[in-house]
């Protein structure tokens, strides 16, 4: 089960984010509040300088941002790629910003960052809150790296600009990536990136609140002040990210509690995601907290949890995916909803995935998908390899039910042009699905599906002739945000390389030659 108070973090003494679901917007648990209690700010710890090679050297100190805290210089912390200046961001930006790349010089977290104060659940003063209308622009190439509970919060009425480019994406990642102690499995170093917005959500956290509307509102908390996500702005804007790395991410507060790399919750649709990779999350890869979602081109590799876990009434589309798990770790590749007392909320989840390539390894997770929960899921054009796993596992009667329109309900799942490469394709749910239920749903829901299949995929990812022999579903048909295109999988062939340039290396996957460079280490231009 999953729980999304809040978005991430609610704070009580011990230190709760809750599962990822209706109750909070962590991983485990069943449905209700994501929360963060920062812990009181420590002394900032004195770097220890590493021996290097490295050609970097610092920068002279730090630039002038418009925000009147401005940035704090640190001094220098040194690792294997040279030393750098440390400007450190104020805990709160109250003014629109830009953070500049400079040669030599790092940004830092210092603990929760927030962009902006919240506004309220609507866009105007009638919830008796203005908004703050704070935008954090973020350059091409800047590294912000950040340690423990650290994570940037960008609250409703605010936006962040983080727009690299395919030779130089920005990098969000932990402080031991940067003193060069980290290896391919690392994880868990610093919280991530959080997304809030005032789109529908449900599973409110007031219990007389109508799920959808300005009432209905999810709470993430800090130490001293909460964020709130939630409202009725279908088309709310956080703003952008694109050509974004999130490395090391995950920090765990208290038990199964902890941040994953990317979180968005109640974002609307003038929000802008793409090409986003998350590395190494010790929680999930994304996860999607109701409001809409919509992203191309996305890459999660050694997620500890699952890779895209969605929940709490969000409306995503996702296009061009690629998903690989370590060996011997990580749960599912999919989480869609959590079975709870809220099932039949409205706006109810509707996940749809066209042209995705899913690499399953871990052994002892019983299973790749698991659809519970009453939610809708399309997926199309997909390609699962999971030797040593099953594949598909569908929980509740609700979630394999004929379409009711009264209930926002698209009916059972969709699958279309779907090959599975498992050690045993399905296997029976919880609630009343069986076997036979999740393999009809499967091999009734669509055309050219195949759970059977014989892979032949190069370099982990890229489709082979087997791959290019079946037939293309034309996922146009389910909403205009995707491409059509006449193939499955995320990667054509190797001709085909949006994924080249911005991302990184690892052991895990290997991304070719020309991008920035090894996980495991900072990029130098």
């Amino acid at each position: 089960m999953k729980n999304i108070h809040g978005l991430l973090l609610v704070g009580c003494s011990a230190l709760a984010l809750a599962g990822c679901g209706p109750s909070e917007l962590a991983s485990p648990g069943t449905g209700g509040n994501v929360i963060i209690n920062n812990p009181a700010p420590s002394p900032t710890p004195t770097p220890t300088p590493t021996p290097t090679g490295g050609s970097v050297t610092p920068a002279n100190g730090c630039p002038t941002i418009a925000d009147p805290q401005g940035l704090t210089d640190e001094g220098t912390i040194t690792g294997p790629t040279g030393t750098y200046r440390v400007c450190a961001l104020p805990s709160r930006i109250n003014a629109s910003s830009t953070l500049p790349y400079i040669d030599g010089l790092l940004y830092r977290l210092p603990g929760r960052v927030d962009v902006g104060t919240d506004g309220g659940p609507t866009p105007d003063n009638s919830d008796g809150v203005d908004d703050t209308d704070v935008t954090l622009s973020i350059d091409p190439g800047v590294i912000v790296y950040a340690s423990g509970s650290a994570f940037l919060m960008v609250n409703r009425g605010n936006q962040i600009d983080a727009v690299g480019t395919p030779a130089r994406p920005i990098v969000f990642t932990s402080r031991d990536n940067v003193l060069g102690l980290n290896s391919d499995s690392s994880s868990g170093q610093w919280g991530g990136v959080v997304l809030g917005g005032r789109a529908p959500v449900t599973d409110c956290s007031a219990p007389n609140a109508t799920p959808g509307t300005i009432d209905c509102e999810r709470q993430v908390e800090g130490a001293a002040q909460p964020a709130i996500f939630g409202g009725a702005t279908s088309d709310d804007s956080s703003g952008r990210m694109s050509y974004v790395q999130i490395r090391y991410s995950g920090f765990v507060l208290s038990g199964d509690n902890e941040l994953q790399s990317l979180t968005t919750g109640g974002t609307g649709t003038g929000t802008e995601i793409d090409h986003i990779m998350s590395f190494n999350s010790s929680d999930d890869g994304v996860e999607f907290f109701g409001g809409f979602v919509n992203l191309k081109y996305l890459i999660v590799v050694g997620a500890e949890d699952d890779n895209l876990d969605t929940d709490t009434g969000v409306k995503a589309n996702m296009q061009y995916v690629i998903a690989v798990q370590r060996d011997g770790a990580g749960d599912t590749i999919i989480e869609a909803d959590s079975t709870n007392a809220a099932v039949d909320n409205t706006p109810r989840q509707n996940t749809q995935i066209a042209n995705a390539t899913f690499i399953h390894r871990n052994s002892s997770a019983s299973q790749v998908i698991r659809l519970r929960g009453g939610t809708d899921y399309a997926l199309t054009n997909t390609v699962v390899s999971a030797p040593n796993s099953t594949c598909l596992r569908i929980d509740d009667t609700e979630t394999i039910r004929a379409a009711n329109a009264g209930l926002d309900d698209v009916g059972p799942p969709i699958f279309e042009s779907v090959v599975l490469s498992c050690a045993d394709p399905f296997r029976s749910g919880s609630n009343g699905v069986s076997e036979a239920d999740v393999t009809s749903a499967f091999n009734n829901g669509g055309s050219n599906n195949d759970s059977g299949f014989t892979t032949t995929l190069s370099s982990l990812f890229i489709n082979g002739s087997n791959e290019n022999g079946v037939t293309a579903f034309n996922a146009t048909t389910l909403s205009s945000f995707f491409d059509a295109t006449d193939y499955i999988g995320a990667v054509k062939d190797s001709s085909d390389t949006w994924y080249a340039g911005w991302t990184c290396n690892s052991s895990t996957a290997s991304f070719g030659s020309g991008n920035s460079g090894a996980c495991t280490s900072l990029p130098v231009y």
